[in-house]
């Protein structure tokens, strides 16, 4: 499992270098939209970790709240995706469809799968900073 793991990282991390060289070289509008597809990432993992701790303290869920993580998770892969960032893109689909039925997916797939919301966002602040850092 740890081999599998590292490998879907080292190809994440391949794919999102390719991802950053290929940005450098677009304009600062497509800079712009990478950005804020990003910065939403950050929001939507937040939110969700508000509702995910809110859940787990009063052992309620909450079917609006959980279509509308679906929903927002959905929209960012479709974004993510237009954007050329299809490794994060899938995430975030498997976050929206997991938000729409959580009983879509044994728990080894959602290991598997790398969606931690730690994870999504670290790699949205990584690519954040990056972009940021070239100008």
């Amino acid at each position: 499992m740890e081999s599998l793991t590292g490998r879907l990282l080292w190809d994440l991390v391949k794919h999102l270098k390719q991802w950053l060289l290929n940005l450098n070289r677009a304009g600062d509008k497509r800079k712009q939209e990478a950005l804020q597809a990003l910065r939403q990432v950050i929001l939507v993992a937040r939110e969700t970790q508000v509702y995910m701790r809110h859940h787990q303290q009063h052992q309620t869920s909450d079917a609006k709240t959980e279509a509308y993580l679906s929903t927002q998770w959905t929209e960012l892969a479709f974004l993510l995706k237009d954007l050329g960032l299809g490794k994060l893109a899938k995430r975030c689909d498997i976050k929206g469809r997991y938000w729409a039925d959580p009983k879509q997916f044994d728990q080894d797939f959602i290991e598997k799968a790398d969606i931690g919301l730690e994870r999504i966002e670290h790699l949205a602040r990584l690519l954040v900073r990056e972009i940021e850092s070239r100008g």
